[in-house]
């Protein structure tokens, strides 16, 4: 849907799910969306101390590149948005922090027409949107998508990676 619609996201990866399923991440790398670590096992590192926050990104890595080796990964969302020290540690590692501004709830699986409205609604120029295409059946965010790309495109919105400072 997305290579229809010509549009690429940064798909953030949990390292427990890489393991459990590489060829999507082979599908995703191979489409050209940027891989973005999303920790070991999505637990909230905001407590931990840099060296427990490196091993787990330093594992996710490893688990990302055993998928797609020589894959490049420039960006790190913490989990929850709980950033503690993951920051300093993730830009350390070559990795860019990535937040977002708008979060559209997707994971209450309230509707396509929903997502739409929430989208549309809450949509500003340089948002970085955060949606889900995992944990559970995802086809109302997909079809959500699938629906708005042409709306905001008509009015002129571009779909952009966010820049990594590199």
């Amino acid at each position: 849907m997305l290579r229809r619609h010509q549009v690429k996201a940064v798909f953030c990866l949990q390292g427990d799910q890489v393991e459990q399923h590489p060829e999507v991440v082979r599908s995703i790398a191979a489409a050209g969306h940027p891989l973005c670590n999303h920790s070991m096992h999505h637990d909230d590192m905001s407590a931990w101390t840099p060296e427990q926050i490196a091993a787990d990104l330093r594992e996710t890595n490893a688990a990302i590149r055993r998928a797609v080796p020589r894959a490049r990964i420039p960006y790190f969302r913490a989990p929850f948005g709980a950033w503690g020290r993951t920051p300093a540690v993730a830009a350390a590692l070559g990795m860019q922090p990535l937040g977002w501004r708008l979060a559209i709830a997707d994971w209450e699986t309230p509707g396509a027409d929903e997502l739409i409205r929430r989208l549309e609604e809450g949509i500003t120029p340089g948002a970085v949107v955060l949606m889900h295409d995992g944990g559970g059946d995802r086809s109302q965010t997909v079809d959500a998508v699938d629906r708005v790309i042409p709306t905001l495109k008509s009015r002129h919105y571009r779909f952009a990676l966010p820049e990594t400072g590199r």
